[in-house]
């Protein structure tokens, strides 16, 4: 089906609204129809139209995760996270032996990629960590980076893997970063590293941070930190959780300040109980009891979050006073170049991907479009 959705507020690549025409034509965004062809009209004048939401840092939901290893589970992951407006996705792993790893990673290039959310990528959360800063990640299975390692597995996954996640302190670690940075995004994530560890891991090629704030050294006025190395860079891009929980409302403010809305990507870092009701669960493992939107291993570790994507984005509006405009671009622009996919996803553009979700004026989700198909509306 052929479509034209008239009169409705549409995001562009200005990050700006303006009052558009939006056509799709088998599954793609184009300038217009020409004469002849057939097509249905939705009328979304009262609709702010926006990119599908692309989520590079998530481990599942409702009841299951990504780690199990299944093409069903990943079906059932990309067709909740679809439900949601979150059209693509860059589901993580956990910190578990090479064997389940690679188990995991020939799952996702086994997997169809026919209907729901698309997997667009794997983001290798462990194991290459610190354990004093391990969170929710299984210590016993923490080890040095390994660049060998990550390259079988990255050969089972087809090529899936976008981000890996180190330490830099750790033994081995800037032999792994020379090894690998051509190949793969890699992010500097549960780390114990000081001002001076992380600002050589950056120059070494490190130009990410995962969930910021969170598993690190905080900011201190005399130790800086991996915080404050990564703002001096002015090209490390970082992972916000804007759940209301793992972030102050005031620090996501003052981070997009630091960094700018350029460098800032909004993740949710789901664990399987979102979308689920509140009780036992587990993570990479670990038991996790999930109360609202908080999750949490039983000495109080928050232990992922309970909150998809495309409501941290809404939290961040209105709960945090972020401009829709910034959190659309936080969400949907920035995570989509981050891993190298902003050629086909991530904006409202001819030739891109028709992903599109439609908000009303209290961001209320009124229509999904996913590859061209409507999903809601």
């Amino acid at each position: 089906m052929n479509y034209k959705i008239s009169k409705a507020l549409v995001y562009g690549s200005d990050n700006k609204f303006s009052k558009k025409d939006i056509f799709i034509k088998d599954g793609i965004f184009i300038d217009g129809f020409n004469p002849g062809d057939t097509f249905e009209e939705i009328n979304a004048q009262d609709l702010k139209l926006i990119p599908g939401l692309t989520d590079i840092h998530f481990h599942g939901c409702m009841g299951h995760d990504f780690c199990e290893g299944s093409t069903d589970v990943i079906q059932l992951i990309a067709d909740y996270e679809e439900s949601q407006g979150v059209t693509t996705i860059c589901p993580a792993t956990m910190t578990f032996p090479e064997e389940k790893l690679i188990g995991i990673a020939r799952a996702a290039a086994d997997f169809p990629n026919e209907k729901g959310a698309a997997l667009v990528g794997i983001n290798m959360e462990g194991p290459f960590i610190s354990y004093e800063k391990r969170g929710a990640q299984n210590p016993e299975y923490i080890q040095a980076p390994d660049a060998a390692m990550f390259k079988r597995i990255q050969e089972a996954a087809g090529g899936l893997v976008k981000l890996v996640d180190i330490a830099p302190e750790t033994e081995g670690a800037f032999d792994f970063i020379d090894k690998c940075r051509d190949e793969v995004v890699i992010s500097l994530a549960h780390t114990t590293a000081d001002f001076e560890t992380a600002a050589k891991a950056f120059a070494h090629g490190v130009r990410h941070v995962t969930h910021l704030y969170n598993a690190m050294n905080t900011m201190n006025h005399r130790n800086p930190g991996p915080i404050f190395a990564a703002a001096d860079t002015g090209f490390v891009e970082v992972e916000l959780i804007c759940d209301n929980i793992h972030v102050h409302p005031s620090v996501v403010r003052n981070t997009l300040r630091m960094f700018t809305d350029e460098k800032v990507i909004f993740i949710s870092d789901t664990m399987e109980a979102v979308g689920m009701k509140d009780g036992d669960y587990e993570l990479g493992g670990l038991p996790v009891k999930k109360t609202g939107n908080r999750a949490e291993l039983s000495d109080g570790t928050i232990a992922g979050s309970a909150t998809n994507l495309m409501d941290c984005m809404k939290t961040a509006v209105l709960k945090m006073d972020i401009p829709l405009e910034t959190a659309v671009k936080c969400a949907a622009v920035n995570p989509a170049k981050s891993i190298g996919i902003f050629d086909r996803y991530g904006s409202i553009e001819p030739g891109k991907c028709a992903n599109i979700v439609g908000l009303d004026e209290k961001l209320e989700t009124k229509l999904i479009f996913n590859r061209g198909v409507k999903i809601k509306g």
